[in-house]
């Protein structure tokens, strides 16, 4: 998915991990594609914490009727991570890849030095889902661009809950999505009145947001909308199931690079940037994505004032 805002602001990778900690991120509603487009709500990048681990980006939709229709748009240095709960999504991308993603199955897409993409909801109905990003590091950001679709992913199971691992490990179940720094991202689906705790990794950051019903995270409740930042320092974390509860948990290595955050593009300077956005509006790099019934994605104007790659600490 995209970032569409029309006037998009540097987006400021700072925040540490620096221990544990219950800190609850509001979310910002963001229109996808004009007016009439589908409403998101978007929890990282957060004026109080930017990042997860290698997580950057975090934006959850429905559940509710919508019709995605997403533009061919640019990515550089970052993988894409499609979730669904609710219905059917078509990805194309500039590799020539076309494939449907539905409820339990992942689309992994890694745009190394540069990749397009698009994606369209197949049928009108009920979309309910997240978007996510992950910072590729130094050593990764200029790979091949790749996408995998995983349709089956390794399943933890305890007494009350059922915990799919969508990328990395948890409790001893590995996800066979290629991850480029250590992190974690699994969906908890808990059962009425079900209380559960889970090992996990101290030296990770962790985050925890509803995507349905109602959880207590670490003591704390959780309806959908917020994100839940946890820090690091734990062993294990303690949940509980409300009504229906169904719980992202977002995990990951503290990512101390700095970065530039920008539009769709994930770099180290202004001068990459305005090179990346160059390239996507002269149409000499990111190839073309096939199939798709209109024109790509135009890329706003860049700031007056330069980007500046930014540490994640303040």
């Amino acid at each position: 998915m995209s970032n569409l805002e029309r006037d998009p602001r540097e987006t400021v990778c700072a925040g540490s991990a620096e221990g544990p900690a219950r800190e609850l991120l509001a979310g910002r509603d963001v229109v996808l594609g004009g007016p009439r487009g589908m409403k998101v709500t978007r929890t990282l990048p957060n004026r109080d914490r930017r990042m997860v681990g290698a997580w950057c980006f975090v934006d959850q939709y429905g559940p509710e009727p919508a019709v995605m229709r997403v533009a061919p748009h640019p990515h550089t240095g970052l993988q894409t991570v499609t979730w669904l709960l609710e219905g059917e999504v078509l990805h194309r991308d500039s590799l020539g890849s076309a494939q449907v993603i539905t409820p339990g199955g992942l689309n992994l897409m890694t745009a190394g030095r540069g990749i397009s993409h698009s994606e369209e909801s197949t049928r009108e109905g009920v979309l309910h889902g997240v978007q996510l990003w992950v910072a590729l590091p130094e050593n990764a950001r200029h790979t091949a661009p790749a996408f995998d679709h995983h349709p089956d992913l390794p399943v933890l199971t305890a007494p009350g809950v059922r915990a799919t691992v969508i990328v990395g490990e948890l409790g001893g179940a590995v996800s066979p999505a290629v991850a480029y720094t250590p992190l974690v991202g699994a969906e908890l689906v808990l059962e009425e009145g079900a209380a559960v705790t889970l090992p996990v990794r101290p030296d990770f950051e962790y985050a925890a947001m509803a995507l349905g019903g109602t959880a207590e995270v670490d003591g704390v409740l959780l309806e959908p909308g917020p994100l839940l930042y946890l820090g690091s320092g734990r062993a294990e974390l303690a949940f509980a199931a409300g009504s229906g509860g169904r719980v992202l948990l977002l995990g990951g290595e503290p990512f101390e690079e700095r970065l530039v955050m920008w539009w769709n593009f994930v770099g180290r300077g202004h001068e990459e940037i305005e090179r990346f956005r160059k390239e996507w509006s002269q149409g000499t790099a990111f190839g073309t994505v096939r199939g798709y019934d209109g024109a790509p994605l135009p890329a706003p104007v860049l700031p007056a004032t330069p980007l500046k790659p930014r540490p994640r600490h303040r």
